[in-house]
């Protein structure tokens, strides 16, 4: 089952990270992998562009079907392993509104990380402001408060569910790297 499915990935990435888990969480291990280097630009080789026109890593693909953003591709494989290994989706409707509402939220957080982490790269010389880049610090540390008061209501609730705790924790650690490494 496993042995029709190829991961194309990259050391450090949370969405990498995130289709990993995903398979393991669902039993799917002996499924063929490469690691590609970031720095060599082999996001970029033609093997990734056969997978994904856009040279984005994780490129996934099961048969002759291709999943290549990172949610899509662990919704995939709930969907199509839905009986296997771990569920990672709540069957409560009220559990699944949470997750899907914190999921797409963390879009937000990691907007506002990068326009804190990465001002100085995007934001040509002559345009910084340290009044814009305190703006961006306040609109993060604002972000992280309300994050905080999200993850003591889902530690202290008996639900904890799967997919949101892993999504989190790639995104959180993520934030952690590039807080020491950039």
């Amino acid at each position: 089952m496993a042995q029709d499915m190829t991961l194309l990935w990259g050391s450090g990435s949370p969405p990498c990270w995130r289709v990993m888990i995903a398979l393991e969480e669902k039993n799917l291990q002996g499924y063929n992998h490469k690691l590609l280097s970031f720095e060599k630009m082999e996001h970029k080789s033609q093997e990734v562009l056969d997978i994904n026109p856009r040279g984005q890593l994780p490129s996934f693909k099961h048969g002759d079907v291709a999943v290549n953003e990172s949610y899509a591709a662990c919704f995939y494989l709930e969907s199509q392993f839905k009986s296997q290994g771990n569920k990672l989706i709540p069957d409560s409707p009220a559990e699944q509104a949470l997750m899907y509402q914190r999921m797409f939220e963390g879009l937000t957080f990691y907007e506002k990380l990068n326009a804190v982490i990465y001002y100085n790269w995007f934001i040509p010389e002559g345009e910084r402001h340290d009044s814009a880049l305190q703006r961006n610090k306040e609109s993060l540390a604002t972000e992280l408060k309300l994050w905080e008061g999200y993850l003591q209501k889902v530690l202290l609730s008996s639900n904890l569910f799967f997919l949101l705790f892993y999504l989190l924790f790639c995104l959180f650690f993520f934030t952690i790297k590039l807080y020491f490494y950039v």
